[in-house]
């Protein structure tokens, strides 16, 4: 069994994500590891093929485009909010993230770009969009030996 890793290994990694000019967005390095599955990792697709081929004690920097990670923004992921759709307790301030829901329930982040009379500029493009950033990371385990239930 190989130690790489593969589309389908375990990993406990340490990694960090810094812009081009060498501003940490967030790193692991100085607390707890992070551990992801391959197979099904909430990972951008460009950070997961970085990590394939590399073992234990591996490490690496790559500078990643925005295509391998956040994607570039999209002008229609920004919307206008009814000021009154927000709660006393949640005063919207530019530069805020707040959690809006859905109505399938789920949870998508917005910052707030403006505030104009009653309507609050929402801008749904991931903060790290249209970024290219710095991907590094240090690989502590690979795991190829669990086994995976068949979905057939």
């Amino acid at each position: 069994m190989s130690d790489k890793i593969g589309q389908t290994s375990l990993v406990l990694m340490h990694y960090s994500l810094a812009l081009t000019d060498g501003t940490i967005v967030e790193s692991s390095f100085d607390n707890e590891p992070l551990e992801i599955n391959m197979f099904d990792s909430s990972l951008p697709e460009g950070m997961m093929l970085a990590l394939i081929g590399l073992k234990t004690g591996d490490k690496q920097t790559l500078t990643l485009t925005p295509e391998q990670c956040f994607s570039f923004r999209d002008e229609e992921n920004i919307h206008g909010i009814p000021l009154s759709d927000f709660s006393e307790d949640l005063t919207p301030e530019i530069g805020l993230i707040f959690n809006f829901g859905t109505p399938d329930n789920d949870d998508l982040l917005g910052t707030i770009r403006a505030i104009k009379d009653d309507t609050v500029e929402v801008d749904f493009n991931h903060p790290l969009a249209g970024l290219s950033l710095v991907f590094s990371v240090q690989i502590l385990d690979v795991n190829n030996t669990h086994a995976f239930l068949s979905t057939e």
